[in-house]
């Protein structure tokens, strides 16, 4: 138990101290650049269908312990990319409110999933599909932690494509929360199962997922499928997750 507790406030705490001593660099977080981060060519540039989700510290302390992450999506053919945010204020699901690969609040963002072409072309109406229907789209529906946030609605559009075998990092806090209303069951990628107390504390053990340990919204895990150790607060060190 002492073991597992250093392992969960150890790293959360060097997060923090990197913070306090070096900030997170962006000032005044209301004015903070919100441009494109050049992760993404011009779309009309680029014919072929796509898929992404990215992911940038959250603003101020809150950046000490999570991410942000979104989707975009784009159709073969199409002129424009179609960007998908749950966000605390207005209507939760935000679409097209921010440049697709726009620094998030001036924090720049890295590209956890990317599918392109024939893949992405079959894949992204399942991921409409979640968004259009998504159980948490009211004014209020929103909460930070443990959830449903910004990580529980892109969860959820990740688990309707489970043959993407995407994972999200660590400090996606918000990620297990059980927006279905299940608390047990089988991972969506049907290697392994899981079983979460409301998001609060939670496992998961699975050939996809790795395993993981949900303390209070705080991932701890390792993946064996994809080497690499997962850390709360610091993020996934070894070999990307979804790339």
């Amino acid at each position: 138990m002492t073991l597992f507790l250093l392992l969960i406030v150890v790293p959360i705490g060097l997060s923090a101290g990197r913070y306090y001593l070096f900030g997170d660099g962006r000032s005044n977080w209301q004015t903070a650049d919100r441009s494109s981060a050049g992760l993404l060519p011009p779309a009309s540039a680029n014919p072929e269908a796509l898929i992404r989700v990215f992911a940038a510290r959250t603003v101020r302390w809150r950046s000490i312990f999570a991410v942000h992450t979104w989707i975009v999506v784009k159709e073969k053919g199409a002129s424009s990319y179609s960007r998908y945010d749950y966000t605390a204020w207005g209507d939760p699901i935000r679409s097209n409110g921010f440049a697709p690969d726009g620094r998030w609040f001036g924090a720049l963002p890295e590209t956890v999933v990317a599918v392109d072409g024939a893949q992405a072309e079959e894949l992204i109406p399942k991921i409409r599909h979640v968004i259009e229907t998504y159980k948490f789209r009211a004014y209020g529906d929103y909460s930070a932690w443990p959830g449903p946030n910004s990580n529980t609605f892109v969860q959820a559009a990740l688990d309707a494509v489970p043959e993407l075998r995407a994972v999200l990092p660590p400090t996606a806090v918000g990620k297990d929360y059980p927006y279905n209303g299940r608390w047990t069951g089988i991972t969506p990628s049907g290697t392994g199962l899981y079983a979460s107390l409301s998001g609060y504390l939670g496992m998961t053990i699975g050939w996809v997922e790795g395993v993981e340990i949900n303390f209070l919204g705080a991932v701890l895990g390792i993946d064996i499928r994809r080497p690499a150790l997962k850390l709360p607060g610091l993020g996934r060190f070894g070999v990307p997750a979804g790339l």
